[in-house]
Parts: C-alpha cells; sequence; structure tokens
C-alpha cells in the first residue's frame, strides 16, 4: 500500500435509506445532525442514499462532483449503467449528497443474491421487495467506496451506516478487505419492533428468546440475518440509547461499543419568553378548534381546560396508547369524585384509514364560525349606533343608550338563528374522520370499553385525529409543533420506544411531557438528571411495576398536573426549555465524533499507539475532547436573572461540578433571592442537579457516553483538588478587589 492514509483529516460517507427520502424517524435524525457534522467535516462529508424521483428532485440541487476521485468513481459506475445524482442537499448545512437509483441495477439482482448466499451465507426469497431493495443498494455502495477507496490512498475513509436498510454495505466491505473503516447505528432492532407489537413479556424475557427461530416463525430471518452481520462486521456498533443497547446485546449478540443520542437543532429565542407567547398563540386556535368541536356541549370553560396529548405512528401497543386510554378514564373519575372544575381534552395524533372528515366534525367548525362572523356583524352595528347616539347627546340628556337603541330585533332574530343552528341532538364525536375499518380499530374500540363517549359530566373529553395534522387542514388548521406548543403536555407511555423524538421536541418547545423508563429518551433523561419529575418531564416506570401500577403511575402524574396553579405550569414550562441544551446536536454531536475516532483508532491502531501500546504523546489532547459529550455543558447563550425561580442561568450548567460536589461556592447559595408566595407553592428543587458521570469508561471502551459505566462517586482527591482550584479562584477574584 502507498503511504499511511491520513487519520486526522478523514473522510466521511453517512448511508441511510432516509438520505433526501422521509420515510420515519431516521429523516429527522440526519436531516437535523447535518449542521454540525459539516461544521465538523465541512466538504469532506457526503451522504449516500436511495434515488427517490418522487422527492429528491425538489430536495436535491445537482452538481458536479469536485473531488477528481470521486468524480472518476461516479464515471466508471456510469459506463457499467449505474444511474446517480450527486449535489446538494437543501437543508442547513447544504451537505454533498449521492443518491443511487436502485433500478437501474435490477438486473443484477439474481446474481447479487447468489453472491450473498455464497459470501455470507445470507438466503433471500424472491418476493420480498424491501429486501431486495437493500440488496441492490448495498451492492451499489460497497462497490462505490471500493473504487472510491482504491484511487483515493491520501486520507483514511469513514463509512457510517444507519439501520438494516443501509447496512448489508458493512459485510460486503469486510469480506472484500475494502480499506474503510466502518460505523454501525441501530436505532431499533427488527426483531424488537416485531416482539413487542405481539403480547410478549420482551424485556424480562431478553435473554431467553430464541432468535433464530422468533425471526423465522415472523418471516424475517433473511432481514435479521442482514441486521447482524452489519452489527458483527462494523469496526464500531453503537444504539442510540441504553435501552436499545440491552435489547441489541441479546437480539444481535453484539454488545455496542457506546450510545449516540438522537439531538435536535435548539433555536434559542432572543427574548427568554418567546416560547411562552408562543404556547398562548397556538393555544388560542386549538380552543378554536374545541368550541367548533363541542358545540351544543360547549359548558366548560376554556380557561380551566388543559390540553393533553399523545401522537407517532400508530402502533396501538409499542406507542401506550393502550395504557394513555385506561388512564384517561381512571383520571376522568378521580376529577369527577375530586368536584374538579377543570376539564381535560386528550387528543390521540395517528395517522390511520380514513374515507374522509365527518359531516359532524366540519359542520362544527362551520356554525361556530358563522356564529363568530354574525356576532362581528351585529358588534360593527352596535358600534355605529353608539358612536351615533353619543354624537347627539348634549345639555342634560342621559348619556347611557337603552339596549333597545343599541340592538335592534333584525340583529336579534339573527342572533337567535344562529344560536339555534348550535343545538344538537347527539354527543360531541370522539373521532374527526370517518375510519375505514370503524369496527375493528383497537383504539376506537378501547374508547368504547371505557366510555369515554364526551358526555357533559366527563371531565376528560377525547378527540382522536387519525391523520396527520397539517396548517392546511379544515377542522384543526395547525402544524404539528404549532399544535405541540398550544397544548400543556405530551403524553408518551410508549413499550417499545428506542429513542422517543415526541417527548424530546415536547422538551425542546418548553412544554411538560410523560414518558417511560423504556424508552431510549426517559432512560437518557435519568442517567443525566437526579429528580426529572422536578424538571417537568415525568418517567413511568414500566419495567419494574406491573401493568395496573404502571397505569395508576401514569393517572397519578397525570392527576397532580390538573392540580396545578396557571402560575406553576409557567413556571415548569420554563423549567423543562432550559433542559433544551441537553438535548442540542452541538452537545450531542460529540458523541457521534468520538464513535467516528473509535473507529479510526480500531482500523489504524499503528497511528494511535506505539508498538509498546502506549498512545502517542500529541493524542492527549484529543482524548481530552472525546471524553466530552453530554456530561460537560457549555454556558446557556441567554443569560436570564436568577431572580427568575425556575429559568436557568449560565451558573446552572455551567457550574453543574461545584453542584455534584456539595462545594459552598457562591454561585447562588445563600444568595436569599426575593420570591413571592405564590412562587413557593411550586418549591422544585434549584437548580438542576445532574448526576455525576463516570470517567472509567474511556474512549477506547466506547463507554464515555451519559450513563455509560457505573455511577462513581467522587473520590477524595477529586474533591481536595477542585477545591484547591476553587480556592485559586476566590484568591484571584479577592486579589481584583
Amino acid at each position: 500500500m502507498a503511504d499511511k492514509r491520513d487519520v486526522r483529516n478523514s473522510l466521511l460517507f453517512e448511508c441511510a435509506w432516509e438520505v433526501a427520502n422521509k420515510v420515519g424517524g431516521i429523516y429527522t435524525v440526519i436531516k437535523t445532525k447535518v449542521p454540525v457534522t459539516v461544521s465538523e467535516y465541512g466538504d469532506r462529508y457526503c451522504l449516500i442514499g436511495p434515488l427517490s424521483y418522487k422527492t429528491a428532485p425538489m430536495e436535491v440541487e445537482s452538481e458536479e462532483p469536485t473531488d477528481p476521485y470521486l468524480a472518476a468513481t461516479l464515471e466508471a459506475m456510469k459506463s457499467q449503467g449505474v444511474k446517480s445524482l450527486y449535489g446538494r442537499w437543501l437543508i442547513e448545512g447544504a451537505p454533498h449528497v449521492l443518491l443511487f437509483d436502485t433500478g437501474s441495477m435490477y438486473h443484477k439482482l439474481d446474481e447479487w443474491k447468489g453472491d450473498l448466499w455464497d459470501l455470507a451465507g445470507i438466503p433471500s426469497p424472491p418476493n420480498d421487495h424491501e429486501t431486495n431493495e437493500t440488496i441492490v443498494f448495498g451492492y451499489l455502495v460497497a462497490w462505490f467506496l471500493g473504487d472510491y477507496v482504491s484511487r483515493r490512498l491520501d486520507k483514511a475513509v469513514v463509512a457510517h451506516f444507519h439501520e438494516w436498510q443501509a447496512g448489508l454495505a458493512i459485510p460486503l466491505c469486510r469480506k472484500r478487505h475494502i480499506d474503510v473503516t466502518t460505523v454501525f447505528t441501530t436505532h431499533a432492532t427488527l426483531l424488537g419492533r416485531y416482539l413487542c407489537a405481539g403480547s410478549v413479556d420482551f424485556y424480562n424475557n431478553l435473554q431467553y428468546f430464541d432468535v433464530d427461530h422468533e425471526a423465522g416463525k415472523r418471516g424475517i430471518y433473511h432481514r435479521y440475518c442482514i441486521e447482524r452481520s452489519a452489527a458483527h462486521c462494523a469496526d464500531v456498533f453503537t444504539t442510540v440509547s441504553h435501552i436499545t443497547a440491552y435489547e441489541s446485546e441479546h437480539l444481535l449478540k453484539r454488545k455496542p461499543d457506546g450510545v449516540v443520542p438522537n439531538g435536535l437543532n435548539v433555536v434559542k429565542f432572543q427574548a427568554m419568553h418567546e416560547f411562552q407567547n408562543l404556547h398562548s398563540t397556538s393555544k388560542a386556535k386549538i380552543n378554536e378548534f374545541v368550541r367548533g368541536h363541542f358545540y351544543g356541549h360547549y359548558d366548560f370553560d376554556l380557561d380551566n381546560t388543559l390540553y393533553m396529548f399523545t401522537a407517532g405512528r400508530y402502533e396501538y401497543r409499542n406507542k401506550g396508547v393502550d395504557m394513555f386510554i385506561e388512564s384517561l378514564a381512571r383520571l376522568n373519575y378521580r376529577l369527577q369524585k375530586s368536584g374538579s372544575n377543570v376539564t381535560v381534552v386528550a387528543f390521540i395524533i395517528m395517522p390511520a384509514a380514513t374515507n374522509s372528515y365527518t359531516i359532524e366534525a366540519l359542520k362544527g367548525q362551520a356554525v361556530t364560525k358563522q356564529l363568530r362572523d354574525t356576532v362581528t356583524e351585529i358588534q360593527n352595528r352596535v358600534g355605529a349606533r353608539l358612536f351615533e347616539h353619543a354624537a347627539r347627546v348634549h345639555g342634560d340628556q342621559t348619556v347611557a343608550p337603552t339596549p333597545d337603541e343599541l340592538l335592534s330585533s333584525e340583529d336579534l332574530v339573527l342572533l337567535k338563528r344562529r344560536i339555534f343552528a348550535l343545538k344538537r341532538n347527539s354527543l360531541p364525536p370522539i373521532t374527526t374522520h370517518n375510519m375505514v375499518d370503524d369496527a375493528n380499530d383497537p383504539i376506537l374500540n378501547q374508547i368504547r370499553r371505557v366510555k369515554l363517549f364526551n358526555n357533559d359530566n366527563d371531565r376528560v373529553k377525547i378527540v382522536f385525529h387519525p391523520d396527520f395534522l397539517n396548517s392546511n387542514n379544515p377542522i384543526l388548521g395547525l402544524d404539528y409543533e404549532e399544535f405541540v406548543r398550544g397544548c400543556h403536555l405530551g403524553v408518551f407511555p410508549s413499550y417499545y420506544e428506542p429513542w422517543g423524538y415526541t417527548p424530546a421536541e415536547c422538551t425542546v418547545m418548553g412544554i411538560p411531557s410523560i414518558t417511560t423508563n423504556l424508552s431510549g429518551f426517559g432512560c437518557f433523561l435519568q442517567d443525566l438528571i437526579e429528580r426529572p419529575q422536578d424538571e417537568g418531564c415525568y418517567i413511568v416506570d414500566r419495567r419494574m411495576k406491573s401493568v395496573e401500577d404502571s397505569v395508576n403511575q401514569l393517572t397519578d402524574y397525570m392527576f397532580s398536573f390538573c392540580n396545578k396553579t396557571r402560575r406553576q405550569r409557567i413556571n415548569q414550562r420554563n423549567r423543562v426549555e432550559r433542559l433544551s441544551p441537553l438535548l442540542d446536536w452541538k452537545n450531542l454531536g460529540i458523541e457521534y465524533s468520538k464513535s467516528r475516532q473509535l473507529a479510526l483508532r480500531r482500523a489504524y491502531p499503528d497511528q494511535f499507539y506505539g508498538p509498546d501500546g502506549e498512545p502517542y504523546v500529541d493524542m492527549e489532547s484529543e482524548e481530552d475532547y472525546f471524553g466530552g459529550g453530554v456530561g460537560r455543558m457549555p454556558p446557556m447563550s441567554v443569560p436570564a436573572s436568577p431572580r427568575l425561580r425556575g429559568v436557568a442561568t449560565p451558573g446552572d450548567i455551567g457550574t453543574l461540578t461545584e453542584e455534584m460536589q456539595s462545594l459552598k461556592t457562591s454561585d447562588y447559595r445563600g444568595n436569599g433571592w426575593p420570591s413571592t408566595a405564590e412562587d413557593d407553592e411550586d418549591s422544585y428543587p434549584f437548580p438542576l442537579v445532574m448526576k455525576i458521570r463516570s470517567r472509567a469508561g474511556s474512549v477506547m471502551s466506547g463507554a464515555s457516553t451519559p450513563g455509560g459505566g457505573t455511577f462513581n462517586s467522587l473520590t477524595e482527591r477529586d474533591l481536595q483538588q477542585a477545591d484547591e482550584a476553587l480556592s485559586q479562584v476566590k484568591g484571584e477574584v479577592n486579589g481584583i478587589h
């Protein structure tokens, strides 16, 4: 081989089925992660995906490759009949993107299937379209990487693959001895998703499953083989959460090297309370919908109404909708018993097969709109008459006009007609659409079973919206983000949720949420924060408790939320929003950097370690950088006055180490900030207390991610060093004064 490959300026190819092709959650992961990856790699970064003629023309601007090696490789593949599109993906960060047309190589499918069987013993049935696509795509990516690295010999190449649909290239690269280093990230295991959808006590029996038998029984053995071979052949294997790591270890039979949590791009507002303003404007739009949906039975006070919601793919059991509906029925009973004047409107947003909007739902919006228009019209006329009357007043005449002078009989007739139109003989519907299979729909059947029919005496009302949200929707005209901002609480009691973008999005938007310790997001927060429920992220225990106990715990959380004052809810939204840096890619992207760094070390150990196994001296600084991650938080971008209890200040996160070590520093210990009695009702511990992270697992083991390894308490030596450092700082400060 020629000179050593440069590992410091390595090239990165990131490969996934959802590059410029929205199918599910991985699209969100990749799209939102691009800006931080581009800031690290610049033009040395390129995404690879399948070419979808439906979406690609809108998402990708084609251009000629500037890298001569890349251009030569694509030209060579083109001469063999491979069609591809190279250009820039039109999203923030504008990364290079390379999309292969799998259709152009379908004539090679049988040949490649035979090769896959000979090479890796992976079978492939004839009529599984998704697997056929995966095989063609995998062979094209391996072909591209093999050709490219044989031309470009000066730089190390890292290839990062997401999920089994993109991962087939990994065993091919390994078997062909292609000089790339590979990382495989699984976001959810195939078998896990199937086993959880069936009624299996999944997590307690993980170690006992006969994986080959279970995969065969469900007709996914060949897919499982692809996923498993990708996990075993990759230099570095990662998952998105600790719960998925546990599952991967038992189902894919390889212990992951680390966890790379999913982040979001957190938009920091200039004004600290801008997200509170967005909440009230979005809530006003939901109020409009509720007035229309419940017309004729709209006898509750919107100022005392809380909006809760659950959303996601229609996986009735996996997403915990069964538990949500059962808990709503119990919450309804408890609110009635306690004589509460709070009304809860619970939304279930899950796309299902529907025919159209129901007549009732459309009529509700129409009659309330007519009423509003009529009232506006009458208002204008009354205003004109009042002005006319006031203009004529002179001398000792009475100023106040009589109601008869202002409201004409015509106005009253018009108003009465509109009010009569609001009469309805039926109860408000529980769904906004006509379902294709109404009688067998599991959500509707459970709502019928628990008898939540939106009766007047029900304190909990249900609205099932079996479609995506869209601002052009004639009934609930809001985008998903706008809708979430207008709600008070997101409820996601999932049984199988490898990460959980829905509660993460709520957190970033400053909306409290309920999740479970079986979701990746729930585990992530439990690992990082001492008492997540104090920060507005409630975590239901579905791992150690019986179903009955979990349902009761969820009901307790919702009931206690209903008993909060408006002031306490505002305070809680502030606390939730300040957790958003924990989910920012600017911090979580470091975990991806660490996995790539580990892959390079495994592939090219001679460039990192001497013959005796000792790391080279100049690696120390890098070791320090790659040991970072979520535990070390930068200060918040917008400092807030500490007088506002429940708002983050730079000290909250910047001095977490002092907080952990219980050092009596002067941050704001002992400063009695003025507070009101109203504040004290909501006596949350302040500031946020993070758990201590062990640095025992270094980058070498890949376990230096949040929660990786055990939580060791700090040694006496650590405390002593910290104390010395702090006294030195204090000395300097005093010196200045």
